[in-house]
């Protein structure tokens, strides 16, 4: 400590000056070690230090001691710092940069503690009850400003008016292991008259405070000393009276909170992060630790940077301008204000349910990362706490700051023109807009730990495959809660009793389900019956009356099991669209206002669901014609003749245009594509198929094959389309007709496929009396360089076709063929028989699925089981290995052996297909009211399309890879014409690529605007 003699009152006496320099760089201080039990994890409430007893005022004196420089007479101010040598500054203890000397320095007074005092405010339980007295304040002071000067280390700036001061970066702030850097403080500081004892105290006590407040910043104080009125002397607690003491105190807190938080983050990084990283043997398989680790901790380095940076300028401060702090919020503010800053927070908060989460299941399957947990809980520096605790740090810790924040406001004077009046207001508004913007964050995260925890409980039916895109990053739970259903017997009805269930409606699906718990202590919910597609569910009554319901009383009565108590329940109903009476359910909920909430949720989980699929359309339906096509309607006129029902119908080019030909009741019509001008071509009545081979190759075949009335015929492309366009007369199709078969067969049903590089017919007949059916295989011939003769006969021999190897016998029931590479299918009732069609009657026959295990396994068995009675659609190509079987009512994957794959597994679908497509990867089921589209890979609902009275027309074999699915529904028109027949086409979208924003592609084009 330095002593020189006043010149002005000639007595011995310690006065206050600014040592620059001296630093301690922050990087080199003690890591921070809290010591055991030492300081609360959490701390909410701000109370003030303990003192007691009616603290005068001792620092009211009548004059200002003389200076070098002159000074304001109404109020002194804190001498500027003064350049020091370097032999001098080292001398100087190094923990922090201000100290008290005259050396060299202005003599004043130590200040009268009206340091932007707070004025009065209501008394918490732990201050005392005593008034302190008031203390006169001179009014309209004038602030004065030392000169400084030329120094290599940073001075204090004084500011002359504290009112409009400005607050500088924080970079400022920290330690460059520099010892001539300090930081320069933005606040502007009032002292009022001096009194020499106080003033000899505060000397003493600073020097004699170094090693305490060095320690504190270090963490290695005891926790009974980290408390401010610890690091002050007893005189200036008094002086300062009530109000700024407990201000000051609320500071130092901020200063100690910070610490603290920023000791945990550091803890978790080295003992938790690292010790997991750096495990061996691993406790988390490498794979999935960079995963988990992610998971977990998320961007908690990133928000460590921040505090650190924060602390260092805190702590940076807290040497400046202890004991008598005047302000911290420039430096909260700076560090507020950086918007990665509060994102950081936002992304944090905003994931931290998933990451407790995701810890706690670790925890509960695997043993070893528990008993990792367990051991580094011994660390000083963790205190037993759970990892929780300190992934919540996080999550409070801003609600916290701005707790601290409000009290220091409070406790500032509003009179003086503090800095804090304006800056704290400022931050609070940050920081509240902050945990605002958090709070849908945390609520979905909330939501989406119980999505998963739902999605980790249930239980499905054994054998059956539901994939309903769980683990998708958009799958939320939108709503949740218990219900009540009547029991069923086994005839259906209903039996009196009640079952308890639990409704889960997810953004894709609604959930009926029933908890039971484990011995374990874990709960698991059963499906009480296949998950809803939101595309199918439908609302049903939601105000119907109250019904009531007999439940045993509990009132722990011995007479109880012959008591009874009423309660009264509110029913709702929903349904399956495609099953209206076996997939109706009606719950029942405890209140109305439950079952509002649940209708409502309803609505729009569904009306969401809708739009989103609308917008992600997998296939585009494209109306082709909605109006000249009729049936007959309740509103049409007797006169008007109608078409018909459309039954079968393709598309096909020729001439450089695109036409469709359907076949309805009344005939065979022919338009141009996408007009409606039809005009009938032939007279056949309700085709069963009709077929366009056109090119493959560099082959030309343009004929159109027409299956109608038990017959085969093949017509010249070129005269239908002359024919519809009108420039030929029908008759001539009679002349160029061409029929296949025998006139005594009868042609069940027939199919052109492309197997290899040939178009082939295959058609099944039946002659009488027989117990098989007869197949045949034509292959179609490249007939564009013969002109045809218009002398040519009906009976004149085929000249289009040939037979492609010899005739094979087919099961009777079978009704209907699939190509494949190779082979083809025939689909019968016990299952698809493949052949190979170069050569019916010698090829190996096999019948997939093959289920001749199944009496030795049982997910054989179960298999064969639900698919007895279905009836098989076809065969899909999922890849190189895999097939899958279509059936009417489910699906089930098979090898090229046909054994079954997947352990047997079955997809059933929601509707009954009456038919089924393929394109891309998907598979399209046909139903009357629905089409249904699922991933071919793994059965997943990916679009549903409603109509009214659907039928597949057309769906291949592609020609090119732009030929669309062709359908027909019942029409939008209903008036005397009848109601239309609507033809559509559904075509494949493609994925919409990321567009490059203009500014990336010129990233120069905003330089003249600063943007």
């Amino acid at each position: 400590m330095h002593h020189n003699v006043d010149a002005t009152d000639g007595h011995h006496r310690p006065h206050v000056s600014i040592a620059v320099g001296g630093h301690l760089p922050f990087g080199s201080r003690n890591p921070m070690h809290p010591s055991p039990a030492r300081f609360p994890a959490y701390t909410f409430e701000v109370s003030p230090p303990a003192y007691e007893g009616d603290h005068s005022n001792p620092f009211d004196t009548q004059h200002a001691h003389a200076s070098n420089t002159p000074l304001d007479n109404a109020r002194p101010f804190i001498a500027n710092a003064r350049p020091h040598s370097a032999n001098e500054r080292h001398h100087r203890p190094s923990s922090r940069s201000t100290s008290f000397s005259a050396i060299g320095t202005p003599t004043m007074a130590f200040p009268e503690p009206q340091i932007y005092r707070s004025v009065s405010h209501k008394q918490s339980s732990r201050e005392s009850t005593l008034q302190l007295p008031s203390t006169s304040r001179p009014q309209n002071h004038h602030h004065s400003q030392s000169d400084v000067g030329p120094t290599p280390s940073r001075s204090i700036g004084i500011h002359q008016d504290p009112s409009v001061a400005s607050f500088g970066s924080t970079a400022s702030s920290y330690y460059q292991n520099n010892d001539d850097y300090t930081y320069t403080s933005p606040v502007n500081e009032f002292f009022g008259d001096d009194t020499d004892n106080i003033t000899r105290e505060l000397s003493d006590f600073t020097l004699n405070s170094e090693e305490g407040l060095r320690r504190f910043q270090n963490g290695e104080l005891a926790e009974a000393d980290q408390q401010w009125h610890r690091l002050v002397p007893n005189e200036a607690i008094e002086a300062l009276g009530k109000e700024e003491v407990q201000r000051q105190s609320v500071l130092f807190e901020v200063f100690t909170a910070e610490r603290e938080y920023v000791a945990d983050l550091e803890a978790v990084e080295e003992v938790f992060i690292a010790g997991l990283m750096k495990a061996s043997p691993p406790i988390i398989p490498e794979p999935q630790l960079s995963g988990f680790i992610h998971e977990v901790f998320g961007n908690l380095h990133q928000i460590l940077t921040h505090h650190q940076a924060m602390l260092a300028a805190l702590f940076s401060r807290q040497r400046d301008q202890h004991p008598l702090i005047q302000s911290v919020a420039d430096i909260v503010l700076d560090t507020t204000l950086k918007s990665d800053f509060r994102s950081a927070y936002e992304i944090y908060i905003k994931h931290y349910p998933l990451s407790e989460s995701h810890h706690r299941q670790q925890l509960k399957k695997n043993r070893a990362y528990a008993t990792f947990i367990e051991s580094v809980s011994m660390d000083p520096r963790i205190r037993r706490r759970d990892l929780i605790t300190f992934l919540s740090r996080p999550v409070t810790r801003l609600p916290r700051l701005n707790l601290l924040l409000e009290q220091i406001l409070k406790r500032t004077d509003e009179t003086n023109g503090h800095p804090d009046v304006e800056t704290l207001p400022i931050i609070l508004g940050i920081l509240r807009d902050c945990i605002k913007s958090t709070q849908p964050g945390i609520e979905a995260a909330e939501s989406k730990v119980k999505f998963l925890e739902l999605c980790e409980s249930l239980v499905y039916q054994k054998g059956e495959i539901i994939d309903m895109d769980l683990y998708d990053e958009s799958r939320t739970l939108v709503y949740s809660g218990p219900v009540s259903r009547r029991a069923r017997s086994e005839t259906g009805f209903s039996s009196g009793g009640w079952t308890e269930l639990n409704v889960a409606l997810l953004d894709n699906f609604f959930l009926l389900t029933r908890e039971e718990k484990r011995p374990n202590g874990s709960v698991k919910r059963l499906l009480m019956s296949r998950p809803i597609p939101l595309s199918f569910l439908r609302l049903g009554t939601f105000d119907s009356a109250p019904e009531t319901r007999r439940e045993r009383a509990e009132d722990g009565g011995i007479l109880d099991s012959l008591r009874y108590q009423t309660v009264t329940l509110y029913p709702f109903t929903v349904y399956h669209a495609s099953n209206l009476s076996t997939r109706r359910y009606t719950l029942y909920v405890t209140t109305e206002a439950f079952r509002k909430r649940w209708q409502s949720a309803l609505v729009d989980a569904i009306g969401v669901n809708k739009v989103r699929q609308d917008s992600n359309m997998w296939f585009d339906p494209q109306k082709v014609s909605d109006n000249f096509l009729r049936v007959p309607g309740r509103r049409s006129e007797p006169a008007v003749r109608t078409s018909g029902r459309i039954n079968s119908g393709v598309p096909f080019n020729y001439g450089g245009r695109r036409f469709i030909v359907v076949g309805c009741t009344s005939g065979i019509y022919l338009a141009i594509y996408g007009t409606e001008q039809f005009r009938k071509v032939l007279n056949d009545v309700n085709p069963a198929s009709i077929s366009a081979l056109q090119t493959l190759g560099d082959k030309t075949f343009n004929k159109l094959v027409v299956h109608a009335d038990a017959s085969i015929f093949s017509y010249s492309l070129e005269t239908i389309v002359r024919v519809g366009l009108g420039h030929a007369h029908p008759q001539t199709l009679e002349v160029v007709a061409e029929r296949i078969g025998g006139s005594d067969n009868n042609i069940l049903f027939c199919r052109h496929l492309h197997i290899g590089h040939r178009f082939l017919l295959v058609y099944a007949s039946k002659r009488r009396l027989s117990t098989t059916l007869n197949l045949h295989v034509l292959e179609a011939i490249d007939t564009s360089k013969v002109i045809p003769s218009p002398t040519r006969t009906a009976a004149t021999s085929i000249v289009s076709y040939r037979p492609y190897g010899d005739p094979g016998y087919v099961p009777k029931d079978a009704y209907d063929i699939v190509g494949l590479v190779k082979t083809i299918g025939i689909c019968t009732h016990d299952g698809i028989v493949t052949v190979d069609p170069t050569n019916l009657a010698l090829s190996d026959v096999a019948v997939v699925p093959d289920l001749q295990g199944a009496n030795n396994n049982p997910a054989v068995a179960t298999l064969k089981v639900n698919l007895e009675g279905a009836k098989p659609l076809g065969l899909v190509r999922v890849d190189a290995n895999e097939l899958l079987v279509v059936y009417d009512v489910l699906g089930c994957y098979i090898n090229r052996r046909g054994q079954p794959t997947r352990r047997c597994g079955y997809i059933k679908w929601e509707t009954k297909a009456v038919s089924y497509a393929h394109r891309q990867g998907h598979v399209l089921l046909f139903s009357p009211e629905f089409i249904e589209i699922r991933s071919a890979t793994n059965g997943r609902i990916v679009q549903v399309i409603e109509g009214n009275d659907i039928r597949l027309l057309f769906s291949g074999p592609m020609t090119t890879k732009d030929d669309p699915i062709i359908f027909a529904m019942r029409g939008d028109k209903d008036d005397g014409g009848g109601v239309s027949e609507k033809i559509v086409a559904l075509k494949e979208t493609s994925e919409i690529a990321p567009v490059t924003p203009l500014s990336a592609l010129v990233p120069a084009m905003w330089d003249e605007w600063d943007m």
